[in-house]
Parts: structure tokens; sequence; C-alpha cells
């Protein structure tokens, strides 16, 4: 009895985590195509690594896809979000904002968080200091394999979210992780996995 019980709680667990790498795999292979109707309010550019005031690549293909949003009249702000690394010089935000100015977003334009040390601390905040402009229909701008949960996240702390993905290729590895995130996270809530 008891190993019968166990077998059905691997596969329950096997499947349940089946159906949520299934989501996020999905979400990695989307593409936004937004046509001439297409009118967001907002980007939100979740942060990654910068070099001393230098976007990663990584970071840099997102403000492109954001950039891009805005010169095509998509959305009318972007917020660039993520804090800094203990010894950086500044913060991915500030990066993100240098590297908008440069392409033409004007200042009026650009929200900076710059606090957050995850997906969710970044989300929050956003949502906070956008619902003040009653901003909630945003696009979330990240890495394919790290868009389900941005959504999820972005879900669970009210705003209405719209993906566009980068064009990285996700590796198995990183699907799988995100798949292990989200599984986890719709249990015990996005909040509280990032102060696992």
């Amino acid at each position: 009895m008891v190993h019968r019980l166990l077998a059905a709680m691997v596969v329950f667990m096997a499947a349940y985590y089946g159906f949520n790498f299934v989501q996020v795999w999905r979400a990695a292979s989307s593409t936004f195509e937004p046509d001439a109707n297409t009118e967001v309010s907002a980007a939100v550019v979740l942060g990654a690594a910068q070099y001393n005031g230098q976007p990663s690549p990584v970071l840099a293909s997102r403000l492109d896809i954001a950039a891009d949003l805005f010169h095509q009249g998509h959305v009318g702000l972007i917020v660039v979000t993520g804090g800094g690394q203990q010894g950086d010089v500044t913060t991915e935000a500030k990066t993100g904002y240098d590297y908008l100015r440069a392409a033409g977003v004007p200042d009026s334009s650009l929200r900076l968080e710059v606090q957050g040390g995850s997906t969710y601390e970044s989300l929050a905040a956003t949502s906070r200091f956008l619902g003040h402009e009653g901003v909630d229909q945003v696009v979330i701008v990240t890495d394919g394999y790290h868009m389900y949960r941005s959504m999820l996240v972005a879900s669970e702390v009210g705003l209405s979210p719209t993906p566009a993905p980068t064009n990285h290729v996700a590796s198995m590895k990183s699907l799988m992780r995100e798949g292990a995130a989200v599984s986890v996270g719709r249990v015990v809530g996005f909040r509280r996995l990032e102060q696992l």
C-alpha cells in the first residue's frame, strides 16, 4: 500500500513538473509581433548583468527590444529594473537608462527601479510606482526561458503582462531550472520562492 502511494506521488510530481516545463518551453518559443493597433502603456525590461555601466549582451538585447517598441509607438514608457551587486559602481537599471538615452529614448519616458535583487522584487516595486501613474498594462522584456515565470510574477503583483522575449536560444538546463522554479512557485507563491 505504501509503495503504491509513493509511486502515485512520484507520478503526480513528475506530471506536475512536466506540465510546468511545457509552459516554460512554450513561453521561451513565443514571439511578440505587435501590429499597428498594438499599444501597451509600458515596457518593463528585467535586469541582467552589466559591467561598470556597460550592458552585457543579454541586457543589451533586452534594451534593444524595448527601444524598438518605444520608437515604433507601441509603448510610451520604459521601466528599467535591477539593483547592483556588491562592488558594482552602478546598477543594472542605471546602465539600462544610460543605454536607452543614447538610443534616443527621452528621459520623460524612462523609469528606474534600482533596488530589486530578484524578479519578484523588481516587478513588485515596478507595479507599485506604475500604479501611481495609472499603468498596469505592460510588456515584459526578458529572455525566453525566464518569460513564463516573469509573467506569473507580474500577474501576482497586479500587472497585466504581455510577453516580448529576446531571441536567445534557451539551454535545456535553463528551461529545466525554470520548470522547477515555476513548479515550486505555484505552490508556495513566488515571493516566498525567492526567499528560499
